[in-house]
């Protein structure tokens, strides 16, 4: 589809050169666009990812909650042995005063 500019008032097709000039220039703007909109989606992911790296417990939190999880299911104690029994060597070996 043909476009066009206004000279003195008057509507005139852009010649081949104009329309690549036009063409260039717009694609150089929905670049900048692209880019602009990767840093700010990069933005929000990093505050999404850091948000959520702060709302979590602590790994160790979280491995003892697992193991707690285990200890009190026998079909689990069984099916994740292996951990269950490397996590409670270190728990009778190392017990919590008190």
């Amino acid at each position: 589809m043909p476009r066009y500019k206004l000279v003195d008032g008057n509507r005139i097709q852009l010649t081949a050169e104009e329309e690549a000039i036009k063409n260039a220039q717009e694609k150089a703007t929905a670049e900048r666009e692209a880019k602009i909109n990767k840093i700010a989606n990069k933005s929000e992911q990093s505050k999404y990812v850091q948000q959520r790296r702060n709302a979590y417990p602590e790994i160790g939190d979280q491995l003892d909650m697992l193991w707690h999880s285990i200890d009190q299911n026998p079909k689990l104690k069984s099916e994740y042995f292996e951990f269950y029994e490397a996590i409670k060597a270190v728990k009778v070996k190392h017990p919590k005063n008190g």
